[in-house]
């Protein structure tokens, strides 16, 4: 990788990779793996959905010609910088209640942007006029508030919300239950989950945990990190679980 001083361009910020079930992975491979949102373009018959924006440091828009195609709806898993970045470029915004004052009105702190955010967590910098230190989340109000048990319909595909405090307050995954693909955001991933940001809450978290370990699922596609079967879903909350003495 080159050093982080030097500037990467924006037509080469992205990264696409075609999934099964017409799945569409979009990354910034100049960030950090840990701090690297994957972000989850799903096709549908009558509208596609995206799942998370990235960090917004370039438009997705602009770049990404695959987000443009058709009516498209953006969610968020939660609400933290990595997340949402572009989603602002969307006509059509959902996220779960519990957090869409943050989508509305993100800050550096609210967002984890402060102090997450500084030229170390990328591998090259984004073009100019990109500064660390001037980072901000773009306000981008929801058009749509979203509560466990809602479904995200795309004409032949429908994704249920499944609300999974934890992480943060309003975390959610997204699951098609007759195909077993699970969007997870970071609720669950290949890596070391967070527990400690500002507003987790661990009893959640293991809450949530015992509740989701038992969804049939036959791939997830996760926040970060590569996706993975339902065995080592399963797993994975294991080890959190123990971990926790839960």
């Amino acid at each position: 990788m080159p050093p982080a001083q030097s500037r990467i361009a924006a037509a080469d910020w992205y990264r696409t990779a075609r999934c099964d079930d017409d799945v569409t992975l979009i990354e910034e491979p100049f960030i950090k793996a840990f701090y690297r949102c994957n972000i989850w373009h799903v096709r549908g018959r009558d509208r596609d959905l995206l799942v998370d924006s990235g960090m917004g440091v370039v438009s997705l828009r602009a770049q990404i010609p695959l987000v443009t195609e058709k009516p498209l709806t953006a969610a968020a898993s939660h609400i933290h910088f990595d997340h949402i970045g572009c989603h602002h470029e969307f006509e059509d915004r959902c996220v779960h209640a519990a957090e869409a004052e943050i989508l509305a009105h993100p800050t550096r702190q609210a967002t984890l942007a402060d102090p997450y955010v500084t030229d170390a967590i990328f591998d090259a910098l984004p073009p100019e006029p990109y500064r660390s230190a001037d980072y901000a989340v773009k306000a981008a109000p929801a058009t749509r508030i979203l509560e466990a048990g809602d479904v995200l319909d795309l004409g032949d595909r429908r994704f249920e919300v499944i609300h999974c405090p934890g992480h943060s307050p309003g975390g959610i995954m997204l699951w098609e239950r007759e195909t077993g693909v699970l969007f997870s955001g970071d609720t669950v991933y290949d890596g070391p989950l967070i527990d400690d940001a500002y507003h987790s809450d661990i009893a959640d978290y293991v809450a949530t945990m015992k509740r989701i370990r038992d969804l049939p699922v036959r791939v997830v596609h996760g926040g970060h990190f590569p996706s993975f079967d339902g065995a080592r879903y399963r797993a994975l909350i294991d080890a959190f679980l123990a971990e926790k003495g839960a």
